[in-house]
């Protein structure tokens, strides 16, 4: 009898096994909706290339390198290349294996890959003449993008280059024509954002006749960043060879003893390319699997083998896309046309490219103190631009990707552990602090997840390292901050910004303290919190600049954005940066109907000309009147009517910039991505709500666009939203019904959503103005 049941048990759970599946296998895919291409051309710096989510290969094409410096100056044309891709070039230099998204700095383009036929040709060429070099011309009609997947017939040399990856290793998939004379070249010196000294030294093996290991190391933006490599061929190479292009006539070999340049089996040098020959049959296709390792070449071999232990491309591609799928089906949206779906998808994607993962497979990684580490119990992440993704990106996870999340908070801990300044990443990435940007912000993302419940460590000691970063006197004008409670521009720049970004920060700390019953560690925090008022000029109605004599300065210029005391922003901007306490600074700035027509003119005035002609950080592109939404600063500005009597604004507001700044095209994004800011803006602002200040547990309810949307929970529960009525001019929220009830605030908490539920909108034409 119990052997029976036991039966019957075991078949119940099998028919509910394949129940499962099949209506996983019913449910549309979402990959064919993500569009790679979106935000490739002009300001959007997202590369194009196969990645899986949050992988630490991005195996991309690169359409041009720029020297970071053109006749002994800084060279403008950097700030295009970011990602290595821009959508209106006519070439392709190659397929280089790591990548940023959408940032507004560069680095990475690691280990080059380009296919030829024909005469070697070791020099990349031009765009103007790609034949004097390795370099290819090709169309877009013949170049197809999607979620872990790339293609694109290479004109020169005849070739169709595939790319997928896995986390931690690119395969590379490359059709041949006939020929006796087709090469895989090995560019090593390649890379994007390009100092004339990036490459410290590069170390090639090689162990046989299809396996390659070594390494790189440069000095770019990060300082002392040193990636290892595994690299794999399907096919045997007839030959091979290097060239040190750094002494191209001094020597060849070690110590003019040996003839490196070929078929010498390891090699070193600063600025090394290799090639591998081979003959092929029309046709014929030759693979490459590279694996990358912050640890080891040991280290990227077993990646190597556990990852993608076969030579099946499509396998490899068929796994990756189903990771992609595995997280889009986390949120369900049904919208009104295709479009609107590409736009909500690609961008659900470009959040789930970063931060990345920063481990081998053993769990071994490289420490900020430069020694190598093993992540105990969680999984390490590096590309942290805090200064951008704590805004939406990190508050986004908190609800959709909570795990993560929870590692992402355990690397940055981590990384104060190995810090000789015990302080927090600000910008970091590959082992390296950047100190790009300003604020202590990884203290929000912290702060965030405690608050939200989703950090599964010890939150006193997280806790200790926020304050220990706040309270470091030696970082960007912080002693100033503490003593005077303000920085002061002519001791430091970037002024205003800095003072309001760092009190956030502190309501942040003050927050947690509070939890956690840290009493004296609130008092402290508290009351630097309010630090903002020091920079607010009540004459003139705006934050402004003050002097270490604590008189403001007298020269003010509310529309520059430079010599003015912010950063990537300007006074009618930055005036609005107090997202922890908007009531008190509504009542500063003169009451509700005063501030109501500061910001109806921030979205509604004329820039002049001139405006543009003298800012390099604002361009034309992302800006709506001096609402500047390509700059995170502004990115909270449009739900501040929540604060006033006409919270209707934020609706209409909130829709508009939906319209203006997201389109589904290469040139769709209104400025960088900034890994995943722009896009994650973007879905909280779909869905209808956003969190104005992370570190509180709500989200200030907007205007929904899409019909409908299921989250489905990592708790297992889902929380679903309807938008009944919602149209391109029914953009007015009538009534709001969660579970069943009618909300009387504009507002939804954190844990309203993660307990699941049902979040009804009742969309009309006109405001309700009550």
């Amino acid at each position: 009898m119990i052997v029976q049941n036991s039966f019957k048990k075991q078949v119940l759970t099998a028919l509910l096994a394949l129940s499962v599946l099949s209506a996983i296998a019913q449910q549309e895919k979402l990959v064919p909706y993500v569009n790679p291409m979106i935000g490739t051309y002009k300001m959007g710096h997202t590369y194009p290339g196969a990645t899986v989510p949050f992988g630490m290969v991005q195996l991309s094409p690169d359409t041009d390198t720029i020297p970071y410096e053109a006749e002994g100056k800084y060279n403008p044309l950097v700030y295009k290349y970011c990602a290595g891709y821009q959508y209106d070039d006519k070439t392709i230099v190659g397929f280089s294996h790591t990548h940023f998204s959408g940032t507004g700095h560069s680095d990475l383009g690691d280990f080059l890959v380009m296919p030829t036929t024909g005469p070697l040709q070791l020099n990349p060429g031009t765009e103007e003449h790609p034949e004097k070099g390795y370099r290819s011309a090709f169309s877009h009609e013949e170049e197809h993008a999607e979620a872990n997947y790339y293609r694109v017939k290479l004109t020169e040399p005849g070739v169709l280059a595939e790319l997928t990856t896995s986390t931690r290793v690119g395969f590379h998939q490359y059709t041949f024509p006939k020929s006796d004379q087709a090469h895989i070249i090995l560019d090593l010196m390649h890379g994007i954002y390009n100092y004339a000294d990036k490459n410290v030294w590069t170390f090639v093996r090689v162990e046989n006749d299809t396996l390659i290991t070594g390494y790189r190391q440069t000095a770019g933006w990060a300082r002392t960043r040193t990636v290892y490599f595994a690299m794999s061929f399907s096919k045997p190479f007839a030959q091979y060879g290097a060239k040190d292009f750094s002494k191209p006539d001094v020597y060849k070999g070690f110590w003019r003893k040996f003839d490196q340049e070929h078929n010498f089996p390891d090699l070193a040098g600063e600025q090394l390319r290799m090639y591998f020959d081979f003959k092929t049959t029309e046709g014929e296709k030759i693979k490459i699997k590279f694996a990358l390792s912050p640890v080891s070449t040991a280290g990227a071999l077993a990646n190597l083998r556990q990852e993608i232990p076969h030579w099946n491309f499509d396998k490899a591609k068929a796994d990756g896309q189903q990771r992609w799928e595995q997280e889009l089906q986390k949120i369900r949206v049904q919208a009104a046309t295709r479009g609107d779906l590409v736009n909500f998808y690609t961008a659900l994607y470009h959040t789930f490219l970063g931060p990345t993962v920063y481990n081998d497979v053993d769990g071994q990684y490289r420490g900020l103190d430069q020694n190598n580490h093993t992540a105990q119990g969680f999984t390490n992440y590096t590309t942290f631009s805090l200064w951008d993704t704590y805004r939406a990106l990190h508050p986004f996870f908190n609800i959709i990707q909570p795990k993560r999340n929870d590692d992402m908070v355990k690397s940055m801990l981590a990384h104060y552990d190995q810090s000789v300044h015990k302080m927090l990443p600000v910008w970091s990435h590959y082992a390296n602090e950047n100190w790009c940007m300003i604020g202590y912000h990884s203290v929000s993302v912290i702060c965030d997840a405690i608050i939200k419940g989703n950090f599964t460590g010890d939150a006193n000691r997280a806790l200790d390292a926020c304050v220990a970063t706040a309270r470091y006197r030696k970082f960007d004008g912080i002693s100033y901050y503490i003593d005077l409670g303000y920085v002061p521009e002519d001791k430091n720049s970037s002024s205003v910004s800095k003072t309001l970004e760092y009190a956030y920060d502190d309501w942040c700390i003050a927050q947690v303290a509070k939890k956690l019953n840290r009493q004296d560690v609130y008092a402290e925090f508290q009351k630097r919190s309010t630090n903002w008022r020091n920079v607010y000029d009540a004459s003139t109605g705006y934050m402004r600049p003050k002097l270490s004599n604590g008189s403001f300065r007298k020269e003010f210029d509310v529309l520059s954005t430079h010599g003015q005391g912010y950063i990537e922003g300007n006074a009618w901007n930055y005036s609005l940066y107090v997202p922890h306490e908007p009531e008190q600074m509504i009542a500063s700035m003169g009451g509700k109907k005063r501030f109501v027509q500061h910001l109806d003119s921030l979205f509604t005035m004329h820039l002049p000309d001139e405006f543009f002609a003298h800012t390099e950080d604002i361009t034309r592109e992302g800006i709506i009147g001096n609402y500047v939404h390509g700059n995170e600063p502004a990115h909270h500005a449009a739900y501040l009517y929540h604060w006033t009597d006409q919270p209707w604004k934020t609706q209409e507001r909130t829709r508009m910039i939906l319209k203006k700044q997201y389109q589904p095209a290469p040139d769709g994004l209104g400025g960088n991505d900034d890994c995943g800011q722009m896009s994650a803006w973007y879905i909280f602002t779909t869905l209808g709500f956003y969190p104005v200040a992370p570190a509180s547990d709500q989200y200030i309810v907007g205007s929904p666009a899409i019909q409908s949307a299921t989250l489905t929970l990592e708790n297992g529960k889902t929380f679903a939203i309807e938008a009944k009525n919602q149209s391109d001019k029914n953009v007015y929220v009538q009534k709001l019904v969660l579970n069943g009830k009618t909300l009387d605030r504009l507002y939804l908490t954190h844990a309203e959503i993660t307990q699941g539920g049902q979040l009804t909108f009742f969309m009309g034409a006109r405001p309700v103005k009550k």
